[in-house]
Formats: C-alpha cells, sequence, structure tokens
C-alpha cells in the first residue's frame, strides 16, 4: 500500500478559481487514492463546491481565510502582506509538515517568492529555477530556468543542470539524461563568458549522463537533448515563443480544414489523426511547472488551465514527493562541491 501523501492546494489562485482548483483536485482523487488534500481559500466559495464532491471533502481538510493574492500583484508587495493569503497558507502547510507539497495556479513571481522565504533553497543552491518539460520529436524534454532568475552567473548555470538532471532521471524516468547549455550557436568560442565558464564546469562534474555542450534553439523541439538549460531570461522568451507558435499552428490548421467542401471532408477522414496530434500536444498534459532548489515541493499550475490540467499539476507534486527530488537535488550539489573541491586541491598541489 502506497504511504498518504498530503498536498496542499491555493484554492483561490487561477483564472476560474476555485472551480478549477476543486474539479482538479477530484479528478486527481480519483487517480491517487493515497493522496489527501489541505485546501485553503474563502469557505463562501470553496464549501459549497467541496459539499457536492462528497468523496473529495471525505480526503479534504479545509482552511479558512479571506485574504487572496492578487493575479497582478507585485511578488514585495504580496510577501509583505499576504502573510494571511491562501497562497502563503498552503506554502506555510509545506514548511510546517502538514503537507508534502503546495500546488497553486496564482501570481508565479509571488508563489516564488514566498516559496524561498518559507521553504527556503537547499544546502548549496544560491537560486531555485522553474522547470517544466515538454514534447519533442525524441519524446520529452525538461528546460530551466523558465523565468525566476532574469540574469545568471556559471554557478547558477550549473546548478539548474544538476537539479534538471535530477528530475529527467526521477520524473521523465530517463537514467542516463543527456543534458546542453542553450546558447547562440554551438560552437565553444560562442556566447557569453559565464556560458562557457559553465560549460568547463559541466565537463568535469559527475553527473549520471552525458554533457552535449552547447545548443541551439532548434535543438529545442529536436530532443537534441533530455535537459535545457538556460538563463530565466532566455528560457522564458523560449517558452513563450513554443506556445505562441503552437496557438499559430493550430489556427492555421483551422483555418485551412474550413477553407472549401473538399478540406472539411478531409478533416473528417483525418479527425482520428488529428485526435492523437491533439492529444499529444495538449498543454494540459504537461502543465505544472516545478520550483527546484527549494527546500520543499512548489508547483505551478498555469493560471488559464482547466480542471484537467491542474490535476495534472497535482500528479507533478505527487511525483516528486514519491521520487524524492530534493534529496536528489542535494547528492548532486554535494558531488559538484566535492568534484570542484577536489579540482583546487590538485591544483595548489601541483
Amino acid at each position: 500500500m502506497k504511504q498518504k501523501i498530503t498536498i496542499a492546494l491555493d484554492a483561490m489562485g487561477g483564472d476560474a478559481a476555485p472551480k478549477i482548483v476543486v474539479a482538479g483536485a477530484n479528478i486527481a482523487r480519483e487517480r491517487l487514492p493515497h493522496v489527501e488534500f489541505l485546501m485553503v481559500g474563502r469557505a463562501a466559495e470553496v464549501e459549497p463546491l467541496l459539499d457536492k464532491k462528497e468523496k473529495l471533502k471525505a480526503v479534504t481538510t479545509f482552511i479558512h481565510t479571506d485574504d487572496v493574492v492578487r493575479a497582478d500583484e507585485r511578488p514585495a508587495i504580496a510577501l509583505r502582506s499576504g502573510r494571511n493569503s491562501s497562497m502563503r497558507l498552503a506554502i506555510n502547510a509545506v514548511k510546517d509538515g502538514r503537507a508534502h507539497g503546495v500546488v497553486s495556479a496564482g501570481n508565479t513571481g509571488a508563489l516564488m517568492a514566498m516559496s524561498k522565504f518559507v521553504l527556503k533553497t537547499l544546502p548549496g543552491v544560491s537560486r531555485p529555477a522553474i522547470a517544466s518539460y515538454f514534447p519533442t520529436l525524441n519524446g520529452e524534454m525538461v528546460m530551466l530556468d523558465l523565468g525566476a532568475n532574469i540574469s545568471c552567473d556559471a554557478e547558477n548555470i550549473v546548478d539548474f543542470a544538476i537539479m534538471g538532471n535530477a528530475f529527467a532521471r526521477s520524473i521523465l524516468g530517463i537514467a542516463d539524461p543527456s543534458y546542453g547549455i542553450l546558447n547562440v550557436g554551438s560552437e565553444e568560442i560562442k556566447g557569453h563568458e559565464y556560458l562557457h565558464d559553465a560549460s568547463a564546469i559541466l565537463r568535469t562534474v559527475k553527473l549520471p549522463g552525458r554533457f552535449h555542450g552547447f545548443i541551439e534553439g532548434d535543438d529545442i523541439a529536436k530532443g537534441t537533448v533530455d535537459v535545457v538549460v538556460t538563463d530565466g531570461f532566455t528560457g522564458n522568451v523560449a517558452l513563450k515563443t513554443a506556445e505562441g507558435t503552437a496557438k499559430l499552428f493550430n489556427e492555421f490548421l483551422r483555418q485551412t480544414f474550413r477553407s472549401s467542401t473538399l478540406a472539411s471532408v478531409g478533416y473528417v477522414l483525418a479527425r482520428p489523426a488529428l485526435r492523437m496530434l491533439r492529444k499529444r500536444i495538449d498543454p494540459r498534459r504537461y502543465n505544472g511547472a516545478m520550483f527546484l532548489g527549494l527546500n520543499g515541493i512548489a508547483v505551478k499550475s498555469h493560471g488559464g488551465t482547466d480542471a484537467l490540467g491542474f490535476a495534472n499539476a497535482i500528479d507533478v507534486a505527487v511525483d516528486l514527493n514519491r521520487q524524492d527530488i530534493i534529496s536528489k537535488i542535494e547528492l548532486g550539489i554535494a558531488a559538484l562541491h566535492r568534484d570542484t573541491t577536489s579540482d583546487s586541491a590538485q591544483v595548489v598541489a601541483g
């Protein structure tokens, strides 16, 4: 029998909260009978929804609060004034040991600021990173950072590689993942100096798998590597570009099939294949960005997702806990410090 896992939910975070949060939790309950929930939000809005789902209510502990972090609220302001918000109280539950992870579809900046303040970073990790996984021609890959750190140095990039490596092994099930640094070219002479420094370090660190070196933007969709490492500015631009391209492709496809009677007939014939394609690239399937590097599990759901997407974000939080991702990141960071210390000692001895 699997060990019971409790996931704290910010019931008021997201465009359609709390409806999609409750509905998503109910989907997750059906998939994961060993999971229980600690839900935080406004009683007048949440409890009527829970009353309609008796089985979910039976495995849910509800905490009332009137305070909610607004979608447009600045992270610093949310951190100071949101101590009793649904987001903060859900994060506190992880810190206090009442929950094994937290999921919110609310304000990303506020969630990161609060999670970092409450849960703290792991020893040896200077900055946490936002990570998520995506489909490629070769299966799935994870990319980080997706926006938490606009500017980075070599140490941050190396930390991200270690965390992404641990994620690929734990969640994607890749025993020996390949990993590379996103750059303006694959040649070693290209890019910023801090990327060259990070590359040099990663060639010496003994991580599972293989360091590929530098990769370019088109390598992301190709699946050239299992882990794409970059700074938060570049990663966020790449993410939003991919999302926009997917929407553009879908719209072009829709217009094409509506362009003529013959095209409409072709749509009918192609419907089974298109259904398979839609399922494979459905963004809800990949919903749930992880804040890696924290001393606790925090997952950010897309604010505009539906119940199925939110349920998938809960799945991610459960998997991170089940695979003990925090310990694996700690081991990777510790190995980095051992390797760098050993190299420094050899240089001094020489």
